[in-house]
């Protein structure tokens, strides 16, 4: 997250009551690619793992959303993980995104 920052692409897209998205703006899960997936996992206590989705919009922006994993989601009643199955996902490598 803290490259993301340096990069000045840590929008965080959220899930809201206008749809998916930054402040400024909601996407439709196709104007919306997984470009990396980080998954964290606590060492002994499940509730500790989450997930940080890399996400890229098609008008070039770049963020994150990041979630708990699996049954201990916070966002299972606002469609989170509906919508979050729709995105298509293009794996890049980090060299890809931050250019190292």
């Amino acid at each position: 997250m803290e490259r993301l920052r340096q990069k000045k692409q840590d929008k965080e897209f959220r899930m809201t009551k206008k749809g998916f998205g930054t402040e400024a703006k909601c996407y439709n899960p196709d104007e919306l690619v997984i470009i990396k997936t980080y998954r964290f996992e606590g060492a002994s206590d499940p509730g500790d793992s989450s997930i940080l989705y890399l996400i890229e919009a098609n008008d070039g922006s770049i963020g994150y959303t990041i979630d708990a994993y699996g049954v201990y989601s916070n966002n299972d009643g606002e469609g989170y993980d509906d919508f979050i199955r729709k995105i298509p996902v293009q794996e890049r490598t980090e060299q890809q995104i931050f250019g190292e």
